[in-house]
């Protein structure tokens, strides 16, 4: 698939696509989860020959990562969050749900 392709179905220029195939930018879990879906590869497809992947260690730890991005609501929340560029409104929005969590637990 060329960049341009991926690029029009994830909504961005291929510009954006070259930027993370070189590792300019970062791309974010839902992205990520976007483009695994998109070729139709599994998300540790990215992670071949990482150390720590297929060792128990990344699955320990990615399981609810997995878990929370698979859900729609997790996948929504991560999607709209990736969309907030001001890093003073993402540390907000971080802070009020790290807020919600913890009445949460004390209920």
């Amino acid at each position: 698939m060329s960049q341009e392709k991926l690029g029009e179905m994830l909504g961005l220029t291929f510009q954006q696509v070259q930027k993370y195939e070189k590792g300019v930018n970062r791309i974010g879990a839902g992205r990520l989860y976007e483009i695994a879906r998109i070729l139709g590869v599994p998300i540790n497809f990215f992670y071949e020959g990482v150390s720590g992947v297929g060792d128990g260690v990344a699955e320990s730890h990615g399981a609810p990562v997995m878990e929370f991005v698979s859900s729609g609501e997790g996948l929504q929340l991560s999607l709209a969050f990736m969309k907030i560029r001001d890093p003073k409104v993402r540390k907000r929005v971080l802070d009020l749900v790290k807020s919600l969590a913890e009445e949460e637990s004390e209920s």
